[in-house]
């Protein structure tokens, strides 16, 4: 093995030797074990939150390989209509080329040209991170295999009157001139205004005053709403009022969607341009005007003066013009939460269109009743809750798109209007019996991305065709996901999944939660907080870094503000940590919250345990393997311990507790194989074979979460423990052995080397509080204890005297006096180490005396800052916190230093 560690060599080494060796196809034995990657969207790179859950995803994938299964972990991307869009027309644009005017052929083919390089660079940086997806199986949700799902879904579901088109309201992005599914929309804070306008009573010199922050969207108004119970207004339901600025009257009704704590009590209505006054509109029977166009400017449908208006100018000239009319009370200034489209950043309208819908209730019904039955579990249990409420409550889907790269809708439209639906025009004409000469016009919309997605499950598999592949490992076992996609994904996919094929696309659903900055911020590229994990892997500059963070920002000037922070948080860039490193930390980090705050602290440490494994590893392979022999109290112990970190583990995966995963195994291998069991081989006159058999198992018991310092350290070791396997992922994970107690009485090595690391840690916490050098020979006198005390001190004596570096071990009687001497109990054995002849005490004294007196001028200065009123009010919560906590560290620390001036008198 080389000194050093190494970590990029030795993952592209082994990233590709893996693939080439066809070591991630599944094996054809065992019992299937399958999952399905959540397909990244081509458009993108690699970030975080993939890295995170691709980290999760490996190690069960690994784990079960180990376990015997017949693996498969299917590996795709998704075709991301409108985002893959939006890029390739920006970047046409920018090449000078008008995308609308080439057309949708020519366009399309300019997408697939840069999928084709995109797709790559996304395999390139997964395969980086050494995942163990099955590549020859790698699919496309616009493969020909995965449109004909597609094809053959919807025109089952429209055949059996499931899929409709209608006119209804949905999210509008003006910009890109399409609907936007509910996850493409934001709500952000905005300040805005509340309007408070005076509509005229019919018949009458009273107004009804209404607050509005949209007062354009008036012009569409087909009621005004009162609570029922309002005694306000009671009189007046049923008589109208006049729309201010058209020739229309319009009813006052009453209805308990109206809040009468909010505003006036009196609520407008208009039914075209908002979801809640939509389902009002619905119940009342309310006519439905739409005033936009699709690039939401005012319609014919509204006067002529604010015609052709963009719906932000329309909105000054109404309000200017009502001004005029006297028609204002009041305008107060409000803070409003914007419908914004995060592909556009453009606000998104409620907008009256027609659209293709599939209508969801029947097909919720089956997805409700799986998770009810326990067919479907969540782990955690709790998301399953929201799971069933958003079933519960679910709208008609909206699956219909204005784009041209996408799955087009397989409708024909005939000069009379009337639908055909069928997979080509062909066969809309044999389906229906339409002669040759009646005109058909195709659908120009496509589908919803999530369309193509809710079939991911069985449609990677082969499905619509009965395949070997679907008939191994479909229904899938687990799908790893974050909570954000609960609704858009998962239900989705359990509807598909059970209207298609009778059975549930997976058994398990583990949700992740959403990877933040070390701030708790949400990373985004607008934040300039985005970390990409292959900068972690292998580091990065700071000037690439500021680069990066400040490229194609949406708002320029924010790029002085994120270099401010970036420097701030970044002084040296980032070191290369390697991917190892890098999932372990993501595993450790995997709780069961719903925020994960990522520290790169903690990655850091993880980078230090690679190298614990490594130059522990190193010092293995120096030690000559000797033939088996009894087994030495250390030897004994460390196989007990093994075991139990082994039940520990195989524990903590079938409950998807990655943390305690990571924390079981660092645990062991750091603090017990490293730092005891290593240092107490080297205090025996010989090493047996357990050093290395314990090694070669805790490799295998690490390669799912470290698969390329596991893989390359293990063809080291496994030679000397008669393993002749090609590659570690091949190799049976770790089992409990079930005669283990029988075997090796672990629980007497446990309790005797448990007793012998109290010793040494009592014993080196007495060096490091009195400064007495690790290398200074001491005298051990032990008083009271009882018996176990002496019998342990008899098996484990020649331990402790290398380990705490004791010369000299003696029994004092009871009541014997007792030299000036530093104490630490263990239980209720005392121990004592003599200090004549080891420190100066006069020294120590004063030594003592100059930390005690440095401590109070701290304390004295914090109290100083603590006690000025203006520095409370004005510092930062945190800043003041911390300095209360740095007066009470001071406090404790100046009584313990004083307890130790005390006994050195």
């Amino acid at each position: 093995m080389e000194k050093t560690y190494n970590p990029k060599y030795i993952e592209q080494h082994w990233s590709k030797a893996w693939e080439e060796n066809g070591y991630f196809i599944p094996s054809g034995k065992g019992e299937s074990y399958c999952l399905v990657i959540p397909p990244p969207n081509v458009t993108g790179t690699l970030h975080m939150g993939h890295g995170f859950q691709y980290a999760l995803m490996d190690t069960l994938t690994r784990y079960q390989r180990m376990q015997g299964s017949n693996t498969l972990w299917q590996v795709g991307m998704d075709h991301a209509g409108i985002a893959t869009q939006m890029v390739v027309m920006q970047q046409l644009l920018a090449r000078g080329k008008d995308p609308r005017q080439m057309g949708r052929e020519e366009f399309t083919k300019q997408v697939l040209d840069w999928k084709d390089k995109s797709s790559k660079i996304i395999s390139n940086q997964m395969r980086r991170t050494g995942i163990s997806v099955d590549w020859q199986r790698e699919r496309f949700t616009m493969d020909e295999g995965l449109s004909k799902a597609v094809l053959k879904v919807f025109i089952d579901l429209y055949d059996e009157g499931l899929i409709y088109r209608g006119k209804r309201l949905v999210n509008w992005d003006p910009v890109l001139k399409t609907a936007v599914s509910d996850l493409e929309v934001v709500n952000k804070e905005q300040d805005g205004f509340l309007w408070y306008v005076r509509y005229p009573i019919e018949n009458s010199e009273d107004f009804l005053v209404i607050a509005t922050t949209r007062p354009e969207t008036m012009l569409g108004d087909t009621a005004v709403a009162v609570h029922p119970e309002d005694e306000r207004y009671q009189d007046l339901i049923g008589k109208y009022v006049l729309l201010p600025l058209t020739e229309r009257r319009i009813p006052i009704i009453a209805d308990s969607y109206v809040e009468r704590d909010f505003g006036t009590g009196c609520v407008k209505i208009t039914p075209a341009h908002d979801f809640n006054d939509y389902a009002v509109g619905q119940r009342h029977d309310l006519p439905i005007i739409n005033i936009l166009t699709d690039v939401a400017a005012i319609n014919s449908n509204a006067p002529q003066v604010y015609q052709g208006l963009d719906r932000f100018a329309a909105r000054e000239q109404i309000v200017k013009d009502l001004k005029v009319a006297n028609l204002i009370v009041k305008i107060e200034p409000h803070k409003l939460q914007a419908p914004i489209c995060e592909r556009s950043n453009s606000i998104v309208e409620p907008y009256l269109t027609d659209q293709w819908f599939v209508h969801t209730k029947p097909l919720a019904e089956p997805a409700r009743d799986a998770v009810l039955k326990g067919e479907i579990k969540f782990v955690p249990e709790n998301w399953s809750k929201t799971y069933l409420q958003w079933l519960d409550n679910i709208e008609d889907w909206c699956i219909s798109r204005q784009l041209w790269w996408g799955h087009r809708i397989p409708a024909w439209y005939g000069s009379d209007g009337k639908i055909y639906v069928a997979e080509s025009e062909a066969a809309a004409r044999k389906k229906y019996n339409l002669a040759s000469d009646v005109e058909l016009k195709q659908d120009e919309d496509v589908l919803d991305t999530w369309f193509s997605s809710a079939l991911w499950p069985f449609s990677t598999l082969g499905w619509p065709d009965t395949t070997v592949d679907l008939n191994s490992f479909y229904p899938t076992n687990v799908l790893v996901t974050g909570f954000d996609i609960i609704f858009f994904w998962v239900v989705r996919m359990v509807m598909m999944g059970l209207k298609f094929t009778g059975k549930i696309p997976f058994r398990e659903v583990y949700i992740t939660g959403l990877i933040r900055d070390s701030a708790g911020q949400k990373m985004s590229k607008s934040k300039g907080n985005v970390l990409d994990p292959l900068d972690l892997v292998d580091g990065i500059s700071l000037d690439d870094l500021l680069a990066k963070r400040t490229r194609d920002l949406m708002q320029p000037a924010l790029a002085k503000k994120i270099e401010r922070e970036t420097r701030l948080e970044f002084p040296d860039g980032i070191k290369a940590h390697g991917m190892d490193a890098l999932r372990f930390t993501f595993c450790a980090l995997a709780s069961t919250g719903r925020d994960i705050n990522f520290d790169l602290s903690r990655l850091e440490g993880y980078r230090n345990f690679c190298n614990k494994i490594w130059n522990a590893a190193r010092f293995v392979l120096m030690q000559e393997n000797v033939a088996a022999g009894e087994l030495s109290l250390a030897d004994r112990w460390i196989r007990a311990r093994l075991q139990s970190t082994i039940c520990a583990v195989h524990e903590s995966i079938a409950s998807y507790r990655f943390d305690m995963l990571a924390q079981t195994l660092y645990g062991f291998i750091w603090g017990e194989y490293c730092d005891w069991y290593l240092e107490l081989c080297k205090a025996e006159a010989k090493i047996g074979t357990t050093m290395f058999e314990v090694l070669e198992t805790l490799l295998r018991l690490i390669h799912p979460i470290m698969p390329f310092i596991s893989e390359e350290i293990w063809q080291q070791v496994a030679p000397l423990v008669g393993k002749q396997g090609a590659t570690i992922m091949l190799e049976p994970y770790p089992q409990f052995d079930a005669k283990f107690d029988a075997k090796f009485d672990d629980s007497v090595a446990v309790a005797e080397i448990s007793w012998l690391q109290q010793m040494v840690i009592s014993i080196r916490n007495i060096r490091g509080a009195m400064s007495i050098a690790p290398k200074k020979p001491l005298t051990l006198l032990l008083q009271k204890g009882d018996t176990n005390d002496k019998v342990y001190l008899t098996k484990t004596q020649s331990y402790l005297t290398k380990l705490a570096n004791i010369e000299k071990i003696s029994w004092l009687k009871e009541g014997e006096a007792i030299p000036q001497s530093a104490t630490a109990l263990v239980s209720n054995l005392e121990l004592h180490i003599p200090l004549a002849g080891v420190i100066d005490m006069a020294a120590e004294r004063q030594r003592l005396e100059k930390e005690i007196a440095k401590l109070k001028q701290e304390m004295s200065r914090s109290e100083n800052k603590l006690n000025n009123n203006n520095y409370i009010a004005k510092a930062p919560a945190d800043v003041v916190a911390k300095e209360q906590m740095r007066l009470n560290e001071s406090q404790v620390a100046i009584e313990k230093l004083q307890l130790r001036l005390k006994k050195s008198h």
